[in-house]
């Protein structure tokens, strides 16, 4: 099965900044062109047509062999051209670079695609089956952050004609489109890039999309429109990206118009503050379903939490809706799944079975397991000192339980640095842990898999090797094995639906992790910018911006 590791651009992606920014940089980031800011607080740029983008991100590499964190991804996506792609607000792959959805063998272990021809890199090489298996092999073999995406799938890529591109499965995958269109998984000039374990360039780009790599500095990115791009042209001149060294430099660029648009990452509070003000007509707020989705794991392999009673008191007695208003200021969506509400297959089965601060029914299944007063189940709740949301949440639960369980269940709070934690919860240090996960593709498979698969483990020992064990729950079922091998390898989505509805019944019974929300993406727009989205992987699509 597919091994996704914990050091992934999930934990703490957003929250990696750079050294102090200084803000006059934003008078010549575009060849002495002066900006002025309106006293509404929106920007003027003189005559260039480009847009300014506010950031706290840190790229680490610019190479998508190696790009797994969402500040590098989003660049990429950005100067790159996919096989399929997501139109804003659908999960449904598109051809792009592909000019059909592959053609699927009997044994669903062969794809093969035809390709668009007339397509060119940057450097003017031609694209065709040949460069894309390159591309594709390269992103395997070179052993990047997100190669096991590929490597743990793909037995083989091979061009079968001029423009059409042959894979080979080593199992069956349903998912494998959605899969293909992952921002790193993009055509690169075979010509620029080399193929071998290691061989990154991380401070160059050159690929297919609308977008080429002008500049790559320490506080600032510019992106040039590529004018021999073969679908439609940016509506912009191009694209000066302003990387500030905290969430509160960012907020204040952008209140004081220095920047056109601010994505990733302000506070909740910063967040709260801007929309209110939205709301005088200073600026716009676009929001859309996120598809990062936030978990309370639950280890079954220490104690109280071995007892499926407990479990599911704490799935009952958790309260999203007040979590959602005191801890994310309502920028969130309450979350009864494993499966986030932006795929049709997700059912809210935990609001069903448990509801919200359902106190009662929490201290029922917990008098029924045996905990009183007099003996209370003790708990510890751990989460990454870098996560000030995940502090508030594991305080608000501590507080609810003190206030609402008489003392039958406690919770004790813990904190430890982020790399340590993300280390020690495959070990199992933790009895409950708070996480988040930011999905590597789109496909319901990708909040299942990762989380309940597990290849190797016992019911009396819980899982050995595996999703679950990588992910800190020990969570194994010989049945939700069986039922994740099935849907993987089913090709009806009506047939594949029935069974992720038997997997979300399971996983509401055995309480493995208690879903708690799926985020909000914001970003904000000074008045006379348009056409900003996002897709549904939470990457700013440049090119529709335009002022």
């Amino acid at each position: 099965m597919t091994r996704f590791p914990f050091s992934l651009r999930r934990w703490g992606q957003i929250t990696q900044f750079l050294s102090l920014f200084c803000l006059c940089l934003f008078l010549v980031v575009s060849c002495g062109t002066r900006q002025q800011t309106t006293p509404s607080g929106s920007v003027n740029t003189l005559g260039d047509g480009r847009i300014t983008i506010g950031t706290t991100g840190k790229p680490r590499t610019l190479d998508p062999a190696d790009s797994y964190e969402l500040s590098s991804l989003g660049l990429v996506y950005n100067m790159s051209d996919r096989l399929y792609y997501y139109e804003p607000g659908s999960t449904e792959v598109k051809p792009q670079l592909a000019t059909k959805l592959p053609k699927v063998s009997a044994d669903g272990l062969t794809y093969t695609i035809p390709l668009r021809q007339g397509v060119v890199f940057h450097d003017d090489t031609p694209f065709n089956a040949q460069a894309m298996a390159f591309s594709l092999e390269r992103f395997i073999k070179n052993g990047g952050k997100p190669s096991f995406l590929l490597a743990d799938t793909v037995d083989s890529v091979k061009a079968t004609g001029e423009y059409e591109l042959t894979i080979k499965l080593k199992k069956p995958f349903a998912a494998f489109p959605a899969l293909l269109a992952f921002a790193g998984v993009c055509p690169v000039s075979p010509k620029a890039y080399e193929l071998g374990s290691g061989k990154f360039k991380p401070d160059i780009f050159i690929g297919t999309g609308p977008y080429k790599l002008a500049q790559y500095g320490t506080d600032s990115i510019r992106l040039d429109v590529f004018d021999k791009y073969w679908g439609e042209k940016p509506l912009n001149k191009g694209i000066n990206i302003q990387r500030l060294s905290s969430s509160a430099n960012l907020f204040n660029s952008f209140r004081t118009g220095a920047v056109d648009v601010a994505y990733l990452s302000l506070e909740p509070t910063q967040i709260r503050s801007l929309e209110n003000e939205a709301k005088q007509d200073k600026w716009q707020v676009i929001t859309t379903s996120g598809s990062v989705v936030s978990y309370m794991m639950l280890n079954r392999n220490q104690q109280p939490l071995d007892k499926v009673e407990v479990r599911q008191a704490i799935a009952a007695l958790v309260d999203r809706p007040l979590l959602n208003n005191r801890v994310l200021f309502g920028q969130g969506e309450p979350l009864y799944s494993m499966i986030p509400t932006t795929f049709d297959v997700s059912q809210p089965l935990f609001k069903n079975k448990y509801g919200d601060g359902n106190v009662d029914k929490a201290k029922q299944l917990l008098t029924g397991a045996g905990f009183s007063k007099e003996n209370p189940a003790k708990i510890q709740i751990w989460y990454p000192s870098s996560s000030p949301t995940r502090s508030l949440t594991s305080q608000t639960l501590k507080a609810y339980a003190d206030q609402k369980m008489d003392g039958i269940l406690q919770f004790e709070v813990n904190t430890v640095e982020g790399a340590t934690f993300f280390k020690e919860i495959s070990k199992g240090q933790y009895p409950i842990a708070l996480v988040d996960w930011y999905p590597d593709f789109l496909d319901p498979d990708n909040y299942i898999q990762p989380f309940l698969d597990c290849k190797k483990g016992s019911e009396a020992k819980g899982c050995e090797d595996g999703g679950s064990q990588t992910q800190g729950s020990f969570y194994y079922s010989e049945s939700m094995n069986k039922l994740i091998d099935q849907q993987r390898k089913e090709l009806d989505p009506k047939a594949r639906q029935k069974i992720f509805t038997e997997i979300q019944q399971k996983v509401v019974t055995d309480v493995p992790y208690v879903p708690m929300w799926q985020n909000k993406d914001y970003v904000f727009a000074q008045k006379g910018v348009d056409g900003v989205k996002l897709d549904s992987t939470q990457n700013l699509i440049y090119k529709t911006i335009k002022k």
